[in-house]
Formats: structure tokens, sequence, C-alpha cells
């Protein structure tokens, strides 16, 4: 069993999503939760964050985790990629 564990900033992102929003989430994570190793592996600043894409309606979103055992997650960030790596960063 895989736990996964949200930051402050994830869980304030995901109150003010929509129902089919929080879908499409749920269904990225649990795909994330199937095959940790499964979004791109980001290098430099980011080493150690994986970025998973998934799609809402026709809007292309990226989720941001790190895999911190075989048994952790940590959810990072979720949005669209405007400004996605700027808030990530910090």
């Amino acid at each position: 069993m895989i736990r996964v564990l949200q930051t402050s900033g994830f869980i304030r992102s995901v109150k003010k999503f929509h129902p089919n929003e929080k879908k499409a989430l749920d269904k990225a994570v649990q795909k994330i939760i199937a095959n940790p190793k499964i979004g791109e592996a980001k290098v430099g600043d980011l080493a150690g964050v994986f970025i998973f894409k998934f799609k809402v309606g026709n809007i292309n979103w990226l989720l941001a985790y790190e895999s911190i055992s075989k048994r952790e997650i940590i959810l990072l960030l979720v949005g669209p990629p405007e400004n996605f790596y700027r808030d990530l960063k910090k």
C-alpha cells in the first residue's frame, strides 16, 4: 500500500477545483500510485521531482510529485502549465 502525502500548497489549490477537475486529478493520482515512475523526471533545481501530464476537458494540466520511497509519494503542486514551474520552485 502506497501512502500519499500532500503539501499545504497542493491542498489549497485542490480546494478551488470544480468536480470534473477533481475527477481528472483523482484518475491521475491513481495512475501515479500504480506506477510512481510514470511521470517525467526533472533535473537541475527540480531534481527528484516528477511531472505527470493529464487533461481536464481539452486543457493540459501538470501534477508535480516526489517519490520518497516505494511506499510514499508527496503531491507537491497541480495546475495548468502557466507559471507552473515558477510556482513549483518556491
